[in-house]
C-alpha cells in the first residue's frame, strides 16, 4: 500500500438539461483523481410525474459515468418521487457500477456502505441525513435514507415575546439514531483502511453560522473511526476545521446545481406535485423563509449571492492513510456552471471567503495555497 492516492468528494449535484457542458472546466481535476465521490442530490427517473418539468430523466445522469467511483444518496429530497425515483435512480446506478451509499430499498439496504478498492487500498464510505424531513427517511419496509434525527430546542431566555425570534436554538442528536450511525462506523472501521462519512446537515443558504449539532455528530463520528467528513445540503460554503488530525469539511456547497425551479418565476405546466414535493409553492416560500431573491443573471443557479464560491476536496492517501487534506477553489458562472479557478484568475477570492467563513464560525482551519491548490492545516 505504498502508492499515492487522490481522492476528490465533490458537494450536492443536480444535473439537468446540457448536463454534460457542465463538467467542462471540472473534468481535469476529475480525471486525474484516483477515487471521485459526491453527493447526488435529488433522484432521477423516466417514469415520475414529478419530474415532468424538471429535467430529471435517467438520461441526464449519464455524465457521472466513468467519472465517479460512488454517490452519496442520504438528503431531503430522497423521497421527492416516492418509491418509483428511489428505485430508478438506485436501478440506474447499479447498471452503470456506480457505488452507493446512504439511500436505498429499506433502512438496512440504505445504511450499506460504499465500499472502493484502489491499488490495494479500501476506501469505505457511509452516508446520513441529519436534517430530515421523516418522510425521507427509511424504513424496515420503505424506501428512503439513512439517517440521524435531531432535535430542535427553542429558547426564548427574557425576552418576553411567545411566537417571536427565540432568543437561543438548541440542536443535538436523537441518542437511538446517533448511536446507530456510531455504531456503523464502528463496524466499517474493521473492514477498510480509509473511512469517509458524508453528512448532510447544515443551516441553508445561511453564511458562516453552524448548529449546535453539527460539531456534536461530526466529532463523535471520527471518535469512532472516520478519517474525514464531508458535507452537502447547506448549498454554500461552511468552514473547515481539523478534530484529532481528522478534517470536517462542515460545507462543500454545491458541485454542479442545475435548478431553474427554484427561481420565484418558476411556474409547473407538466409536473404532477405530491403531499411530498411541490416545486412551484417551494420556489415562492423560499425566499421569505432563507431571506434572500435570487440574482436574475443566475437563472439556473438561483442561490444566495455568496453560493458562487465553492470547492471539491481533496484527500492524499499514502499507505492506506490520509496523510494532506486540500480543496480545489471554483467559482460558479453565470450559466451555472462550476469554473476551476487559478491562484491568480479567481483563486485568491475563494480562499480569502473561506477563511472568513472558517474564523467566523471560530473554527480552527488554516489555509496555504500550493500551487493553485489550498492545503488545510490547524492553529
Amino acid at each position: 500500500m505504498s502508492k499515492r492516492l487522490s481522492l476528490i468528494a465533490t458537494g450536492d449535484i443536480i444535473l439537468g438539461k446540457d448536463p454534460e457542458k457542465f463538467f467542462e472546466s471540472v473534468d481535469d481535476i476529475i480525471k486525474k483523481a484516483d477515487v471521485v465521490l459526491g453527493h447526488l442530490e435529488v433522484p432521477y427517473s423516466d417514469r415520475a410525474p414529478e419530474f415532468a418539468d424538471l429535467h430529471r430523466q435517467l438520461k441526464n445522469l449519464e455524465p457521472l459515468k466513468g467519472r465517479f467511483d460512488a454517490l452519496s444518496l442520504a438528503g431531503n429530497h430522497i423521497y421527492d418521487a416516492k418509491e418509483t425515483g428511489i428505485k430508478d435512480t438506485i436501478e440506474w446506478l447499479e447498471q452503470n457500477k456506480i457505488l452507493y451509499t446512504g439511500g436505498g430499498f429499506n433502512l438496512e439496504h440504505a445504511k450499506r456502505p460504499a465500499i472502493i478498492e484502489k491499488n490495494g487500498v479500501r476506501i469505505g464510505v457511509l452516508s446520513y441525513n441529519c436534517t430530515g424531513p421523516r418522510i425521507m427517511w427509511a424504513t424496515e419496509t420503505k424506501p428512503g435514507c439513512a439517517y440521524v434525527e435531531i432535535i430542535t430546542h427553542y429558547d426564548l431566555g427574557d425576552v418576553a415575546n411567545p411566537g417571536g425570534n427565540p432568543t437561543k436554538i438548541y440542536t443535538f442528536p436523537e441518542p437511538v439514531s446517533f448511536r446507530n450511525m456510531l455504531d456503523d462506523i464502528r463496524n466499517l472501521r474493521k473492514q477498510c483502511d480509509v473511512l469517509v462519512l458524508y453528512l448532510h446537515k447544515g443551516l441553508v443558504h445561511k453564511p458562516v453560522k453552524l448548529a449546535d449539532y453539527e460539531q456534536v455528530v461530526s466529532y463523535a463520528a471520527i471518535d469512532a473511526g472516520a478519517d474525514v467528513i464531508f458535507s452537502s445540503h447547506s448549498h454554500i460554503l461552511h468552514g473547515i476545521e481539523v478534530y484529532k488530525g481528522k478534517t470536517i469539511y462542515h460545507g462543500l456547497n454545491n458541485f454542479i446545481a442545475w435548478v431553474p425551479s427554484l427561481s420565484p418565476n418558476f411556474r409547473a405546466t407538466r409536473g404532477v406535485k405530491n403531499e411530498v414535493f411541490d416545486p412551484e409553492s417551494w420556489a415562492r416560500k423560499r425566499i421569505e423563509m432563507f431571506g434572500f431573491v435570487p440574482d436574475p443573471e443566475y437563472p439556473t443557479y438561483p442561490f444566495h449571492p455568496e453560493s458562487i464560491y465553492t470547492i471539491a476536496a481533496k484527500c492524499i492517501i499514502e499507505d492506506g492513510k490520509i496523510t494532506q487534506t486540500r480543496f480545489v477553489p471554483m467559482i460558479v458562472n453565470k450559466e451555472g456552471i462550476p469554473v476551476v479557478v487559478t491562484r491568480e484568475s479567481g483563486g485568491e477570492e475563494v480562499m480569502n471567503y473561506m477563511v472568513r467563513i472558517t474564523e467566523g464560525a471560530n473554527l480552527n482551519g488554516t489555509f496555504e495555497w500550493d500551487g493553485d491548490e489550498i492545503i488545510i492545516g490547524c492553529r
